[in-house]
């Protein structure tokens, strides 16, 4: 059977359509790579692409994609909710049909070697792929932004894996690397002052002590006058939306705040919407294999 591969490359661009559809164009150049999504959010000023096929062309289409972020992305001028250091400012690797998490990470090492040498953008190495404890987690990775990466990347400690210690001027700098489906979930709330989606935030990522598998942090939507708690759910395993959303609600009450809506970024499995359904409901004795329609077509 032929093996499958997910990308979801996150560009730091989500005012100008026309840009955002030139780097969705490089993707539908690549012969049997399949387009499954895109969104852009404008105050975040980001976007995520989402494909996937067979692994050598899914890392044609993910350089493809690097190459013309760095063309047309200027970080100098970039301003934005969501914290980046790249043009194209992540591209995560997933397994999906006859990989394996081990074949995700010889890819996305192999797709950080092209990227420098075609986008010329250094690479950092994350999450499964990372060649060092401290270089996991993203968040520490990107930790002083575009704007602070040129003297970061001068640390012992952080010497980008591929590119070594010049970063590029315009695009900055991108991680690489494998994971497991991740679930984009934000919350919104019925205020805009933003310090309150930053207690929340607060209180629910595991890097605070919080939920395990949980990253969060506060924005405020300046189109919408709201603020936002923006979230990546690492494993909706461990810890399932519905989780999440009560958390944020029960802590939004302690100052006179209502959860008033969710996003989900980009595409989510099956699974992560069924089992809040399944709770919210209060279905009895649930088998989410037999009962559910869309199993037996697949």
């Amino acid at each position: 059977m032929a093996k499958i591969v997910e990308c979801v490359p996150n560009i730091s661009e989500g005012r100008r359509p026309e840009v955002v559809e030139a780097v969705v164009n490089e993707v539908r150049a690549i012969p049997g790579v399949v387009l499954l999504d895109y969104s852009s959010d404008a105050s975040h000023n980001r976007s995520v692409i989402t494909f996937f096929g067979e692994p050598a062309r899914v890392a044609d289409a993910a350089v493809a994609v690097a190459r013309k972020a760095a063309e047309l992305i200027d970080l100098t001028q970039h301003q934005g909710a969501h914290p980046r250091m790249g043009a194209v400012d992540v591209v995560p690797f997933i397994p999906i049909k006859e990989m394996t998490v081990d074949e995700c990470v010889e890819l996305s090492r192999a797709v950080g070697r092209r990227i420098f040498d075609e986008a010329g953008m250094p690479v950092f190495l994350y999450e499964d792929s990372a060649t060092a404890p401290h270089r996991v987690n993203l968040a520490k990775i990107r930790k002083g932004e575009f704007e602070g990466m040129a003297e970061k990347v001068q640390q012992p400690e952080w010497e980008p894996d591929f590119g070594g210690r010049q970063i590029h001027p315009t695009a900055g700098v991108c991680a690489v690397g494998a994971r497991m489906p991740l679930v984009a979930f934000n919350i919104n709330l019925n205020t805009s002052d933003v310090s309150i989606a930053d207690k929340i935030a607060r209180i629910l990522r595991r890097s605070s002590g919080g939920l395990d598998c949980v990253k969060a942090m506060g924005v405020l939507l300046e189109d919408r006058n709201i603020a936002q708690v923006s979230i990546n759910m690492t494993n909706f395993h461990k810890t399932p939306l519905y989780r999440v959303v009560e958390y944020t609600r029960a802590e939004a009450a302690r100052w006179g705040v209502q959860v008033i809506g969710t996003e989900v970024i980009g595409l989510v499995p099956m699974q992560a919407l069924v089992d809040s359904a399944e709770y919210y409901m209060q279905i009895e004795s649930f088998d989410f294999e037999k009962q559910v329609l869309e199993n037996h077509l697949l």
